[in-house]
């Protein structure tokens, strides 16, 4: 019998076109032993002079101080500054996610430099509305912007109201400390809470008839962030609603409703960094949520939140990790 010749074994299949490093390290807030001193560099690193978080804190000083009516105004429920709310945040999400996709991914400013997955935005596709992933993520994330309108609104009447409680810099001073820390933790309380409701909506029923809608988005782009089914978009905003028991400052409310209105769409931008010139990138990415979209069953929080790790969900972005999740989709579906 003639011999066979060895075979070399298979090459893995490329996936992405450009990942950070990996494999991927979640926050050591919740280590054990306690990691203070680490725990303090990731922090400070999350709060990067050229990274989203300070920014969206940045946009929230400035639409406070400048772009959101008197809370007085918001006392009783009126057509014109619910219409200012609403417009300044149209002009928001179609700078942001509007202006991301034309740079990203119309015109091609920076090529495919940072970008994550080669696959081009589904044209012709009928599980998309208009037969097209862009305009059917545009269509559904300005349906969206209602719901982060409304929410806001609803806040702005809650404080004019006496509902909620609304301290300020100048009225409590020794609150300046409480207020500090709580707009450190507002990211890592969305989320845990994100992680709450993404892990019900991929339940059974939520699944089919809402969450599906967001998941047709494997590839993304700048307007998938906020693409979703209208109950998802409720649920979405609901976080902001812990400020009805949390004494704060109404900059506390934009910061977190950025994280959703703006965040979506930077974090599902497709690319790690939008580069500027002259060796300065801003990171825009999440890379740690594109593993959730590519790979369905994993990551359904946030690098800064443990469940995924405690509940066996984690991807580190690795091959091996790839492996993980295939062989966790086996055994679930050879259970069923």
């Amino acid at each position: 019998m003639t011999e066979q010749p060895e075979t070399s074994p298979r090459t893995p299949r490329r996936i992405w076109n450009f990942t950070p490093a990996l494999p991927l390290q979640l926050a050591p807030y919740w280590d054990w032993p306690l990691r203070p001193l680490a725990s303090l560099v990731y922090l400070l690193k999350s709060w990067n002079p050229v990274g989203m978080r300070l920014m969206f804190l940045a946009v929230a000083v400035i639409v406070w101080s400048f772009f959101t009516p008197e809370i007085s105004r918001a006392q009783t429920v009126q057509f014109d500054w619910v219409f200012e709310v609403w417009l300044r945040n149209v002009i928001l999400l179609t700078t942001v996610a509007g202006g991301l996709h034309l740079l990203l991914w119309k015109f091609r400013t920076q090529e495919d430099d940072y970008r994550y997955d080669m696959r081009p935005m589904m044209k012709g596709a009928k599980v998309f509305w208009f037969k097209n992933q862009v305009w059917d993520n545009m269509f559904w994330s300005y349906v969206a912007l209602h719901f982060w309108t409304f929410f806001e609104c609803l806040m702005w009447y809650a404080y004019a109201n006496g509902w909620a409680t609304m301290i300020t810099f100048d009225s409590n001073p020794a609150w300046f400390i409480v207020l500090i820390v709580l707009i450190v933790l507002i990211p890592i309380y969305a989320g845990l809470y994100f992680y709450g409701h993404h892990r019900v909506l991929h339940m059974g029923f939520m699944y089919r008839h809402v969450h599906s809608w967001h998941h047709r988005n494997i590839n993304t782009g700048p307007w998938s962030g906020l693409a979703m089914h209208p109950v998802e978009s409720f649920i979405l905003m609901t976080d902001v609603l812990i400020f009805l028991l949390i004494p704060a400052h109404p900059i506390h409310i934009l910061f977190m409703m950025f994280h959703h209105g703006i965040g979506a769409p930077t974090s599902h931008a497709g690319f790690e960094k939008v580069k500027l010139g002259r060796g300065v990138d801003i990171d825009v990415g999440d890379f740690f949520h594109q593993l959730h979209h590519r790979f369905f069953d994993c990551n359904y929080g946030t690098g800064e939140t443990p469940w995924d790790k405690w509940f066996g969900t984690f991807h580190d972005g690795s091959t091996d990790g790839n492996e993980l999740v295939k062989e966790r989709r086996r055994k679930i579906w050879s259970s069923q």
